[in-house]
C-alpha cells in the first residue's frame, strides 16, 4: 500500500496521517470550507477540498469520496470513527471499486451495525444478553414490549452507535414523549428508523473489550476499557484496566469477546460492548462497533502499540509480529475528551474563535492527540471533541497525578470548554477512590463547581483591562488599550490586595448582572451606579465579600461614565502582547478580542499578591463634576507638541484655554470628541502634507494628545490611533489623563496649563497615594501662564536640515525634521537615529516611534528629564 486517504476529519484524521507518514504511505486528506485550517489539512502529504454540499454533510457524500480516491489513484481508505466508518454499503463500495477499505468487511459492518442482527448473533455464540424486545411496529407496540420488560428501559436504534440514537424511559410518559423523536433522528442521521427497547441497568458500568481479528478465525483480545463515566450517552473519561472488576469477570467478559468476533471471523479492529450490572456483578452484551475507537489510545499506551498501524498492514497483507507475540500490559492508562461544550449550560456546543490554546510537550507516557491550533474557528456542524488527553502509569494513583498536572498545564482561550470540568473530576475524592464509578456518576454522584464569574447580563460595553495595558507596541500601530480611568482601576485593585496592574473589569453606561461561582472579595469604583447584592445596595470603594451564588448587578450611570468591578486575584485570561486588556477594534485582548455577553464565564485566578488589602478613607473619594449644577472638569496640559507661533495663534492657545469645552456625542475609548471655539490658524495650508492648516507629515500621536483633524479637536485615548497627519496643541498630563475615562457627551471642561516639572509632581504623588491610599490625592497646580513647547531647535545648515524638539506632555518628545516639505533624506536620519537610541539602551526610554518626517520618543518621567 503506497498511498491513502482518509475519508474523515479532526484528530483522528491527524492521528492517521502521522502513522502514515511513519510508515512510509502518502496520506491524503479530505476537507471541507468549515475545516480548511484544520491541522489534519497540513499534516497530510496531500489535501483535498470537498465540494458541492453543505459542510454538514459533506463527509457523509459516499460516492463523492470514492470519486477522489479514484482520482488520486489511492491504494486504501482509512474511515476513522464517525461519518461511513460503520456505514457497510460504503464499505462495499470500496471493495467493488478495488479500493481497499481498511477495516472490517462490508458484511460485518451489516450485521452488527443493525443491533437486532447483532443481538442474533451474540444469542448464538451463548453471551449473555438484557432482555429487550424485536424491532417494533408502532409507539403501541412499544408499550407493550415495555411493560413485559419492565421500567426502566432504553429505546434504542437498532442503527445506531457512539451514544447516538437512544434514549433512556423510566414510565410510559418518558416513553410517549420521545418516541417519535428518537425515530425521527434515527431516520435523519442513521438512515434506519427501526427501534427496539432495552432492559434498562440502572446501577451499571460500561465495559468493553479491545479485538482484532485476522479474518480467518483468529481473534485476539486486549484488557478491557472502563467508559462509565459518561453524560447523555457520550463517554468522558476512559481507562484501562477497569478498576475494581474481578478477574473472574474479566476473564469471562475477554473470551465472550473473542467468542463473539471469532463467530463470523471478524477482520481488523472492533470493540465488543458490555455492560456491568454492579448490584448483581452480572454483565450483558450490548453491541459491536466495527471500527476503531475514540478511546483506542490507552489500550495502545499500555500494549506499545499502533493499532492503526496494524489496520494498515492487515489490508495489504503483511504479517503483524505482534499479533502473534503478544506483548504484555504494562500499568494503566486514562483519556479525557477536552470538548467545545459548556458545562454550566447543560454542556451546550459551544461555537466561536479558539483564541489561544496552549499543550504541555508530549512524551513517551503523555499523549495528546488533537486538530486544533490557535485562531481557529469551532463550527456546530461537527462533534464537539477538540482533542484527547491520555495518559499513561505504572499504576492508577500515579496515573492520575500525571493527567491532572498535565490538565493543569493546558490553557484555551476564546471558547466555552470542559477544560475546568475535567480538572476538577478527576482530581476529585469519588473519582480518586474509585467510589460509584458507573453510568450514574456524573448525574448523581459528581458536581461540577466552576470557580469563577457567570455573565447573565452583558450591559452596554464590559470588557476586561489590565494597567498599564499594552506597551511597547506604538510604532507599529498598536495601542496600549488598558483602562479608561486607570486611578479608579488601580484603586480597586489596591482595595482588595490585588497588584495594581491586575486585569478587572471596565463597565461602560449600563452594567451588567453577574453570578459569583465563588466566594470572593471584590470591589467597584469609578462613576457612581445603582448596584446592588442579592438585590441589596452596596457602596463603591470599599471592599465587599460576595457570597458563592450571589448575583451582583448594575444599574444606569448616576455620575461619571465608566465603573471598574475587580475581583481578589484577577480573570484568567490570556496575555496578549504582554497584557490582557480588550482591543475591541482590533479583536484581541481580554476575552475572545471582544466585549463580554450574557452566558460568557470568566474563570478567576488563585490569589498570588502580597498586597495587603487596604481602605480608602471617605474624603479621599473623587468627586465628579455635577452637570446639573453646571460644574465643570478641570483638566491639566501642557503645550505642544504643535503650538503657537508654528501653527496657532497666540490669541487662539489663549482662548483654548479660557473657554468651556463641552464633550460631543460622538466620543468613545478612540477618541473624545469636543465642541468649542474655532481655531485661528497661522498659516494657510499643511504644504506637502495636506490643503489644511492641521495637516502635517504623519507623526506618532501622544496618549491624551488634543488632535485637531480639521478645525474639530478630538482627546486621543486608550485605543486611538498611534499615527496620523493632524496638529496637536495640547497633551493632558499622565495625572489627569485618568479623567478623560469619565468623560461622557455633554460634560463641560476647562483646560489648564502647567509645567513639565508639575506635572512630574503630580504623578508622583498621585502613584505614592495610589500605593498607600494614606494620604490625600494630589491638588492642581496653579495656571501657568507660560506656553512654551519648542524644548529646543537645531538651525538649518549646509550639512544638517532644522531639527525642532517639541514637547508632547510629560512621557513624550517629538523630533521633527526639516519644514513643511517632503524630503527623503530626512526619513533616512530618523531612521539611522532610531537605530542608534535602540543600540544604546538608554535606561529611562521605553519606546521610539518614527513617522514621515519626525521621531517620537516615548520616556519615562520618574527616570529621564525631558
Amino acid at each position: 500500500m503506497k498511498s491513502v486517504l482518509i475519508a474523515n476529519r479532526g484528530e483522528i484524521a491527524v492521528r492517521v496521517a502521522r502513522t502514515l507518514r511513519r510508515m512510509g504511505i502518502e496520506s491524503v486528506a479530505i476537507y471541507s470550507e468549515a475545516d480548511r485550517n484544520s491541522v489534519h489539512v497540513r499534516v497530510a502529504d496531500r489535501s483535498i477540498e470537498l465540494k458541492g454540499f453543505p459542510s454538514s454533510e459533506i463527509y457523509l457524500q459516499s460516492q463523492l469520496i470514492i470519486d477522489i480516491a479514484k482520482e488520486e489513484k489511492v491504494d486504501g481508505i482509512f474511515p476513522g470513527y464517525g461519518f461511513l466508518s460503520e456505514n457497510a454499503e460504503f464499505a462495499r463500495q470500496c471493495e467493488k471499486e478495488g479500493i481497499c477499505f481498511i477495516g472490517p468487511t462490508s458484511e460485518q459492518i451489516y450485521q452488527f451495525g443493525l443491533k437486532h442482527i447483532s443481538y442474533e448473533l451474540a444469542c448464538e455464540a451463548k453471551i449473555p444478553v438484557l432482555p429487550r424486545s424485536e424491532l417494533l411496529n408502532d409507539i403501541e407496540d412499544a408499550k407493550r414490549q415495555a411493560l413485559r420488560i419492565e421500567y426502566p428501559i432504553m429505546l434504542k436504534s437498532t442503527a445506531g452507535s457512539g451514544g447516538k440514537g437512544m434514549c433512556q424511559c423510566w414510565n410510559e410518559k418518558d416513553l410517549e414523549n420521545v418516541y417519535e423523536t428518537v425515530q425521527r433522528s434515527a431516520q435523519k442521521y442513521l438512515q434506519n428508523d427501526g427501534l427496539y427497547v432495552e432492559k434498562y441497568v440502572e446501577h451499571g458500568r460500561h465495559i468493553e473489550i479491545q479485538i482484532f481479528g485476522d479474518g480467518k478465525g483468529f481473534v485476539r483480545s486486549f484488557v478491557e476499557r472502563d467508559c462509565s463515566l459518561q453524560r447523555r450517552n457520550q463517554k468522558i473519561v476512559e481507562e484501562s484496566p477497569a478498576t475494581n472488576l474481578s478477574d473472574e469477570i474479566r476473564c469471562a467478559m475477554s473470551n465472550a469477546a473473542v467468542q463473539l468476533a471469532s463467530l463470523v471471523k471478524y477482520r481488523s479492529v472492533g470493540t465488543v460492548e458490555f455492560i456491568l450490572d454492579e448490584k448483581s456483578k452480572k454483565f450483558y452484551f450490548l453491541e459491536v462497533n466495527c471500527r476503531l475507537q475514540v478511546e483506542h489510545p490507552i489500550t495502545e499506551m499500555i500494549y506499545g502499540i499502533d493499532l492503526v498501524e496494524w489496520m494498515i498492514k492487515l489490508s495489504s497483507n503483511e504479517q503483524i509480529e505482534q499479533l502473534k507475540d503478544f506483548p504484555k500490559p504494562i500499568g494503566c492508562a486514562i483519556e479525557v475528551r477536552l470538548c467545545s461544550e459548556n458545562p454550566l449550560n447543560d454542556f451546550c456546543p459551544s461555537t466561536g474563535k479558539i483564541y489561544e490554546i496552549k499543550f504541555p510537550q508530549t512524551t513517551k507516557n503523555i499523549r495528546i492527540d488533537t486538530w486544533i491550533c490557535n485562531g481557529i474557528e469551532i463550527c456546530s456542524f461537527y462533534d464537539s471533541l477538540l482533542a484527547k488527553i491520555i495518559v499513561h502509569g505504572q499504576n492508577r494513583q500515579e496515573t492520575i497525578e500525571k493527567l491532572s498536572f498535565v490538565l493543569q498545564q493546558i490553557h484555551l482561550y476564546g471558547i466555552e470548554t470542559n477544560l475546568h470540568f475535567l480538572r476538577q473530576l478527576i482530581s476529585s475524592n469519588f473519582f480518586l477512590n474509585e467510589q460509584n464509578l458507573s453510568l450514574q456518576f456524573l448525574t448523581k454522584v459528581f458536581h461540577y463547581e466552576p470557580k469563577g464569574i457567570e455573565i447573565l447580563q452583558s450591559g452596554t460595553f464590559t470588557t476586561i483591562q489590565d494597567y498599564p495595558g499594552r506597551i511597547g507596541f506604538w510604532n507599529v500601530g498598536i495601542p496600549p488599550s488598558g483602562p479608561m480611568d486607570h486611578f479608579a482601576f488601580r484603586i480597586a485593585n489596591r482595595l482588595i490586595g490585588n497588584k495594581e496592574t491586575t486585569s478587572a473589569l471596565e463597565i461602560t453606561l449600563h452594567g451588567p448582572q453577574i453570578r459569583f461561582h465563588q466566594s470572593t472579595t471584590i470591589a467597584i469604583t469609578g462613576a457612581t451606579m445603582k448596584i446592588t447584592l442579592d438585590n441589596k445596595s452596596i457602596p463603591l470603594w470599599k471592599q465587599i465579600f460576595v457570597e458563592k451564588g450571589q448575583i451582583l448587578e448594575f444599574g444606569k450611570l448616576i455620575d461619571g461614565c465608566r465603573t471598574y468591578l475587580a475581583v481578589r486575584g484577577g480573570f484568567d485570561v490570556p496575555s496578549y502582547l504582554g497584557s490582557q486588556s480588550t482591543f475591541v477594534l482590533g479583536q484581541f485582548g481580554g476575552f475572545a478580542g471582544r466585549i463580554l455577553q450574557s452566558g460568557d464565564f470568566l474563570f478567576l485566578n488563585s490569589p498570588i499578591s502580597n498586597e495587603i488589602p487596604l481602605n480608602l478613607p471617605m474624603e479621599f473619594i473623587p468627586v465628579y463634576p455635577n452637570r446639573q449644577k453646571q460644574e465643570k472638569w478641570s483638566i491639566a496640559v501642557l503645550h505642544g507638541p504643535h503650538g503657537s507661533p508654528d501653527f496657532f495663534s497666540s490669541e487662539f492657545i489663549h482662548e483654548f484655554l479660557q473657554s468651556t469645552w463641552k464633550v460631543h456625542h460622538n466620543s468613545n475609548r478612540l477618541g473624545i470628541r469636543l465642541i468649542g471655539p474655532k481655531p485661528i490658524w497661522t498659516r494657510q495650508s499643511g504644504g506637502d502634507a495636506g490643503l489644511h492648516p492641521s495637516n502635517i507629515h504623519d507623526c506618532q500621536y501622544a496618549i491624551g494628545s488634543i488632535n485637531f483633524t480639521g478645525d474639530s479637536p478630538v482627546i486621543l485615548t486608550q485605543d486611538g490611533p498611534s499615527l496620523g497627519g493632524f496638529v496637536c496643541p495640547f497633551t493632558i498630563i499622565q495625572a489627569d489623563l485618568w479623567k478623560i475615562g469619565q468623560l461622557k457627551p455633554n460634560d463641560q471642561i476647562q483646560f489648564y496649563s502647567i509645567s513639565f516639572d508639575q506635572a512630574l509632581t503630580l504623578e508622583k504623588q498621585q502613584n505614592h497615594f495610589i500605593s498607600t491610599l494614606s494620604s490625600p490625592a494630589p491638588s492642581p497646580p496653579p495656571s501657568l501662564q507660560s506656553f512654551q513647547c519648542i524644548l529646543k531647535e537645531l538651525k538649518e545648515t549646509s550639512t544638517q536640515p532644522r531639527v525642532v524638539y517639541r514637547q508632547a506632555g510629560d512621557h513624550y518628545i517629538l523630533i521633527e525634521y526639516g519644514s513643511m516639505n517632503l524630503d527623503l533624506h530626512h526619513r533616512f536620519r530618523i531612521h539611522f537615529l532610531m537605530e542608534q537610541l535602540e543600540k544604546e539602551k538608554i535606561q529611562g526610554i521605553q519606546e521610539i516611534s518614527p513617522g514621515v518626517s519626525s521621531l517620537q520618543i516615548h520616556f519615562d518621567g520618574k527616570i529621564l528629564h525631558e
